[in-house]
């Protein structure tokens, strides 16, 4: 083990609204018993955040640093707190959440008990504002709410990855797999993601060994921009895009023709949804439309590899 143990690591832009919280409830977690340190990546910040963090008074005995990366992208800003860290694992969060205070000391539990290369740990969604209509349970997973298994278990599946909302790594895996991909992930107001899901498949495919634990729960704030049908929309639309673009390489532009079939099928089944149960049950239906409708814009007019 290095001198410090445990990083955990916030990064943020242009967030000051919600790190105020963020930070206050970030004081109320119980410390574990290695060393550990508070890493905050400002990525590009306009707003107040520099001045709040500046003028913040940390909890007695936290060591805090916090490191500037200009180069705007959530992906970016993983990969500068991967590389700031001191610790032998990194831990991730958010600057909308608000860590259970036994957060941190169930991921070392965790740690301690199975030496994990890298580990995920439960999500839930805490309203901010009331919950809409048309907001059913199925959809709480796009707003980042996820519970792999209800006790400590192995993940070893493609699609039962980690959520970038509250994760940890041994640094040293990065040595092996890479950083997170710069290409996905959140830039600013462009809301594309996948990065994690990218890393976790790298993880498994170079055969280490990847954790799940209930005890390490966040609550993922939800705010009332993202209490919007056009939301999870966009979320999907930017996914179906960025996997058309990677999918496509340097092919044709030209879609497949079976990507139009899709679409018919996805607006058909919006009109059934609609006439049988209105328009509160549709969404679920319209995001894959979205998603279609990405596909076939990124397929066609998406950058390459290289593009400028």
């Amino acid at each position: 083990m290095t001198s410090i143990a445990y990083t955990v690591a916030l990064c943020t832009h242009n967030h000051a609204d919600r790190m105020t919280r963020t930070l206050t409830d970030l004081a109320k977690i119980r410390t574990p018993q290695a060393s550990w340190e508070f890493l905050v990546i400002d990525n590009g910040c306009r707003d107040s955040t520099p001045e709040l963090l500046s003028r913040h008074t940390w909890p007695t005995g936290w060591k805090v640093r916090v490191v500037q990366e200009e180069k705007l992208g959530l992906s970016n800003a993983r990969n500068r707190a991967i590389a700031e860290a001191q610790g032998e694992y990194v831990i991730f969060m958010d600057d909308d959440e608000t860590a259970d205070p036994d957060w941190l000391c169930a991921f070392e539990r965790l740690i301690v008990a199975k030496l994990p290369d890298a580990f995920g740990g439960r999500i839930r969604v805490l309203f901010e504002d009331i919950r809409p209509p048309w907001l059913s349970d199925e959809l709480l997973g796009f707003l980042g709410e996820i519970n792999r298994a209800e006790e400590i278990a192995p993940l070893t599946g493609p699609s039962t990855s980690f959520y970038g909302g509250n994760f940890g790594i041994r640094k040293s895996v990065c040595d092996s797999v890479g950083g997170f991909d710069a290409m996905l992930g959140r830039k600013g107001t462009d809301n594309t993601g996948g990065e994690e899901v990218d890393f976790y498949r790298r993880l498994l495919a170079a055969g280490f060994k990847i954790w799940w634990t209930p005890e390490a729960i966040i609550h993922h704030r939800i705010q009332a921009a993202k209490l919007q049908r056009s939301y999870f929309l966009d979320l999907h639309y930017r996914q179906g895009r960025m996997e058309a673009i990677r999918r496509r390489g340097a092919g044709s532009r030209r879609p497949p023709a079976y990507f139009y079939g899709q679409l018919l099928r996805a607006f058909s089944a919006v009109c059934t949804v609609y006439w049988s149960s209105g328009r509160n049950a549709t969404l679920r239906k319209e995001m894959n439309i979205a998603y279609f409708l990405g596909q076939i814009s990124g397929w066609a007019f998406g950058p390459r590899t290289g593009d400028s």
